[in-house]
């Protein structure tokens, strides 16, 4: 308020006539420090789907090109599954008493992150299951993983993506192939380390040949989501970036289609 303003009120007597204090707006992020990266593939004929999804990613023309007074105009209607492409599995996926999709609080998909690398490993054992071990050695280097950290593992899976037969590592539901977090390793990331999510660049929180979905079901418990086919993981360090993972909002919804960004410090 101005000094004016605040002297006029009171010679109203609505007010005192105090000195003014001038209030500076804070801030805000300077975005020139920082490279944008995009994690998130793009909707389209080639988005990789789980196999036992026959749509895959629809788009229909409802219009596009001149209308009759020649302004140019486009619109289209698209369908897709929650869990096709780059998306957030919400805890209620595996957890009828977890977080639906709308529901999941928004600290749990804008926070730091921390990326542990085991591209070495599953470039060897394309079953790799990360582990405790791999935690701890981690840790030793880049110090223990905070509460509220968005965690998310790089594999090297996503340079596989649109080959879906490659990326999923065949098209039996029962028999894929393809890296991702163990359940021990989920635990202790979701339960002892209190992490806000789990992402990584393969198809899912399990590996391939899961039937029982051990990692989806803990974190479903601890009320923790999930960012499945993830990419440019390779653009991240192990600390300092910021995760933005903002998924549609489906009321009601067990997950969504994805579109997350990390803001990485310039050096």
């Amino acid at each position: 308020m101005s000094g004016w303003k605040a002297c006029g009120l009171a010679v109203l007597g609505l007010a005192a006539c105090a000195p003014v204090v001038e209030e500076t707006a804070p801030a805000g992020i300077d975005l020139s420090a920082y490279d944008i990266v995009d994690l998130s593939h793009s909707y389209g004929p080639d988005t990789v789907y789980w196999p036992t999804d026959k749509r895959g990613f629809e788009k229909t023309v409802v219009f596009e090109g001149a209308r009759e007074d020649g302004m140019f105009y486009s619109a289209f209607d698209i369908a897709t599954a929650e869990h096709g492409g780059t998306h957030m599995d919400a805890p209620y996926h595996f957890d009828a008493n977890g977080d639906k999709a709308a529901a999941v609080p928004l600290s749990r998909l804008v926070a730091p992150a921390v990326v542990i690398d085991v591209a070495e490993k599953a470039a060897a054992d394309p079953l790799y299951r990360a582990s405790p071990a791999d935690i701890v050695a981690f840790e030793a280097v880049h110090g223990e993983i905070s509460p509220g950290t968005i965690v998310l593992l790089r594999t090297g899976w996503s340079a596989r993506w649109p080959d879906g037969e490659s990326y999923l590592g065949g098209t039996d539901p029962a028999a894929l192939a393809f890296p991702s977090f163990g359940a021990d390793a989920a635990r202790m990331l979701v339960e002892d380390r209190g992490a806000a999510a789990l992402g990584l660049d393969t198809a899912s929180t399990d590996y391939g040949p899961s039937t029982e979905f051990p990692v989806h079901r803990i974190m479903g418990a601890a009320n923790t989501p999930g960012f499945e086919n993830l990419t440019n993981l390779d653009r991240l360090p192990p600390t300092g970036a910021i995760i933005i993972a903002l998924p549609m909002k489906i009321e009601g919804g067990s997950g969504g289609p994805l579109r997350a960004i990390a803001l990485v410090p310039k050096e």
